[in-house]
């Protein structure tokens, strides 16, 4: 989308049209321990039970996870005989995280409590 060709009022108005399904992707990214299920999928694909390992949750919990992450598009699954692989289904969910996580530092930086 070229911002600089349309007036402030354009840009708001096609924003505003996609908040739901900006919200509904946004959602996904809400839990602590989606973000760091996310960030082991970094490395490559990954199946469930190798995720458990590396976050150190119970299975149950991160099949939950997976299914949240699948069900709003911002991981998917290779099917390999028996064992299913999870990835990020787009590179760029890792750029909103490292972004989040800056303004989150930014903004809380004083703050003490949450």
């Amino acid at each position: 989308m070229d911002f600089s060709s349309q007036t402030a009022q354009d840009r708001l108005s096609k924003l505003n049209e996609r908040l739901s399904a900006v919200a509904f992707v946004v959602r996904s990214l809400s839990d602590e321990n989606r973000l760091r299920i996310l960030m082991t999928l970094t490395s490559g694909k990954k199946t469930v039970s190798k995720i458990v390992e590396e976050v150190g949750l119970s299975q149950s919990l991160v099949s939950h996870h997976l299914k949240e992450l699948r069900r709003s598009l911002v991981v998917r699954i290779e099917r390999k005989g028996l064992f299913v692989h999870y990835e990020l289904a787009d590179k760029r969910v890792m750029e909103v995280i490292e972004i989040l996580t800056e303004l989150a530092d930014d903004l809380l930086a004083d703050r003490k409590n949450f």
